[in-house]
């Protein structure tokens, strides 16, 4: 019964709707282990409030991710567009008069439900969205500078700069993206050099003239001088070294009471502490597979806009997963980003949920197609025969 309903409702790849449910059971496990002093400091001994609350964001994220499936990936391309012209005024106004986090405004709080909202998460989704239309429409002069690298190079540059004066991490994991999906979409290899130019400057002036560049340049010292080991790194590798192997088992982190952000930025050392090597490297396999089978897209669409935005999608939020495993593990810089599907956020888990629908819509798609060919081969087979 339960397969009948899957297999009905649950369209698009099977490995990629296991990946992203197996992953939400143990964000909330670790979510629920990592956040249960801080709950009962906050909430008066209520333990589970972070638990319900973060559980229905899970399966908000999910339903949202369902709903998007069901949507033909066609339409993103149009939607995309308008995406990109109301983030840019969104970041702006968030730059200039968003919540103030940490020296940094990335926030804008949603008026009646009091919810944080980071527009970095609809520009990050238009662009990629929007580049892999563009790329797919300009296949056959892809080597015309002013056709089809200008307004390539004009949206790229103007959200990642705006994204890169509150969030530069952000905004170096959306360029990287990019340039990945100009490569898979035969974007000259000298244009491609050009535009890494362009964006090392841009990035520069961002640093300059952002919130973050002291920050910046403060994280990266840390990193390469090891005369000191910042806080939150030293927490995290004091968790990862008493995890061991197998780890202390689910809820008996004792490192969750000194590390910061540990249901988020550092989510990955509770799941080293708890787990061990073999849970680590099971959620490693996990995000692996993920863009895996996203960027198998690529090979099996028939349409470029569709292989291009799931590959682009994939590389994203493995991208960022990586960093988030790196950086916990000592591997890179504090980055202050957070592990997609498995980080307790708001509406960031939506907007990957979102991410999630578009790959499994274009899988759906791509399966739908290749069952109408088919079909219709049988048919003729079967006319040629009578």
């Amino acid at each position: 019964m339960i397969k009948a309903w899957a297999t009905n409702n649950l369209k698009g790849d099977s490995v990629i709707w296991g990946i992203v449910f197996t992953l939400s059971v143990i964000s909330i496990l670790v979510v629920y282990s990592a956040t249960g002093t801080l709950a009962y400091k906050r909430m008066g001994g209520n333990t589970e409030a972070y638990l319900i609350k973060h559980a229905m964001l899970v399966f908000l994220s999910l339903f949202v991710m369902w709903v998007v499936h069901r949507i033909d990936y066609k339409y993103f391309a149009k939607i995309a567009l308008l995406g990109l012209w109301v983030s840019v005024p969104l970041l702006l106004f968030t730059f200039l008069y968003g919540v103030n986090k940490n020296e940094a405004s990335r926030w804008l709080t949603i008026p009646i439900i009091n919810q944080a909202f980071q527009p970095s998460d609809l520009a990050k989704l238009a662009l990629i969205s929007a580049l892999a239309s563009m790329l797919a429409k300009r296949q056959k002069n892809i080597e015309s500078f002013k056709e089809s690298l200008l307004p390539i190079l004009i949206w790229c540059g103007a959200i990642c700069g705006l994204i890169a004066l509150a969030n530069m991490s952000t905004a170096i994991l959306l360029f990287a993206t990019c340039m990945l999906l100009m490569f898979i979409g035969r974007v000259p290899f000298k244009n491609l050099m050009m535009l890494a130019v362009i964006g090392a400057l841009a990035g520069t002036i961002a640093i300059f003239a952002g919130q973050r560049g002291n920050t910046f340049f403060s994280r990266i010292e840390n990193f390469w001088v090891e005369t000191e080991v910042p806080y939150q790194a030293e927490q995290s590798y004091i968790a990862i070294a008493t995890g061991g192997v197998v780890g202390k088992g689910p809820g008996n982190s004792d490192q969750r009471n000194f590390l910061p952000h540990p249901y988020s930025d550092f989510i990955f050392a509770i799941i080293l502490e708890e787990y061990g090597l073999v849970g680590g490297l099971f959620i490693l396999f996990l995000y692996l597979a993920l863009l895996y089978r996203g960027m198998r897209t690529v090979a099996n669409s028939n349409r470029p806009y569709g292989g291009l935005l799931s590959a682009g999608l994939s590389f994203a939020l493995v991208l960022q997963a990586m960093v988030n495993m790196g950086v916990a593990v000592g591997l890179g810089p504090i980055t202050g980003l957070p592990l997609p599907l498995l980080s307790m956020g708001g509406t960031s888990l939506l907007f990957t949920g979102i991410a999630l629908g578009a790959i499994l819509s274009i899988s759906r798609g791509e399966q739908e197609e290749a069952l109408e060919s088919e079909q219709t081969s049988n048919r003729k087979m079967t006319a040629a025969a009578a």
